[in-house]
């Protein structure tokens, strides 16, 4: 069995590699680093938010109180970057592949002809 990240997994890492970050934070950043093609909802996000914290992929940073409101604040572990840089590089293998297999023009072969 694979340790590959889900895409939420993948992204609220991304997020937290820049730094730690309370829910919001988090899915603003995951919307500008995705280019807007990501958009967590809130219980995508507390979802993976615990999932990685019970993983020992993040850790609670903190919390703070803004006009009534806890915010809670994540930070990657040593584990989440070791995570996030295996998954980079898969990533970038997988890529590599598909680019590789891009530039390979296949020979027609009689069945295709006929």
């Amino acid at each position: 069995m694979s340790n590959r990240l889900t895409e939420p997994s993948f992204w609220i890492l991304s997020s937290l590699a820049g730094g730690s970050r309370h829910g919001y934070a988090i899915v603003q950043e995951v919307a500008s680093l995705s280019s807007g093609a990501i958009e967590l909802k809130g219980p995508t996000l507390y979802a993976t938010l615990e999932r990685l914290e019970h993983s020992g992929l993040i850790v609670t940073a903190g919390e703070e109180v803004v006009n009534g409101r806890a915010r809670r604040y994540f930070s990657l572990t040593d584990a989440g970057r070791s995570a996030l840089e295996t998954e980079a590089a898969h990533l970038v293998e997988r890529a590599r592949v598909a680019r590789e297999r891009l530039t390979v023009r296949p020979a027609l072969t009689r069945a295709v002809l006929a």
